[in-house]
């Protein structure tokens, strides 16, 4: 029944007016992203996105998913390991990180937001082995995700 009850509330929700424009935001969103962190070097698996997510390949930066994604727990940013195509990586390390935008556009984050997080998505990556850096970017992420609290 639980099931029923959150597809009822999905739909509910789809039927909502601004809908519409908060889906187009979302792909909007995971464009800019996508777009910024492969100008910083990094490899989108696509090559880009036009859905609510990408797959990043680390592999050609030395780094795992899961490397990845403690560093960047570390400091305040969430995302997933993930296996790519052809990935080298046991499944419990990976060789990519997934990245979503649905949750940063409930806030109200918008494309130049998008810019900033890939930002410090890299800057915590390059400093993956600092922990007082680390913890100045969590300062930093938890800073400027405050200028956009949850509805």
């Amino acid at each position: 029944m639980h099931v029923i009850a959150a597809k009822a509330v999905c739909l509910h929700e789809a039927l909502q007016p601004g809908f519409t424009e908060y889906a187009r935001q979302i792909v909007n969103n995971a464009k800019a992203l996508a777009a910024r962190l492969a100008m910083l070097g990094y490899r989108i698996v696509s090559g880009g996105t036009d859905n609510h997510l990408m797959l990043v390949d680390l592999r050609p930066r030395g780094l795992t998913g899961v490397e990845a994604q403690t560093a960047l727990d570390h400091a305040a940013i969430t995302v997933n390991k993930n296996a790519i195509p052809f990935d080298t990586e046991a499944i419990t390390k990976t060789g990519g990180i997934r990245v979503g935008t649905p949750a940063m556009t409930t806030r109200g984050m918008k494309e130049e937001e998008m810019m900033e997080i890939a930002d410090l998505i890299h800057a915590t990556l390059e400093n993956r082995n600092d922990p007082g850096k680390l913890a100045a970017i969590r300062k930093e992420v938890i800073q400027f995700t405050s200028q956009f609290p949850l509805p």
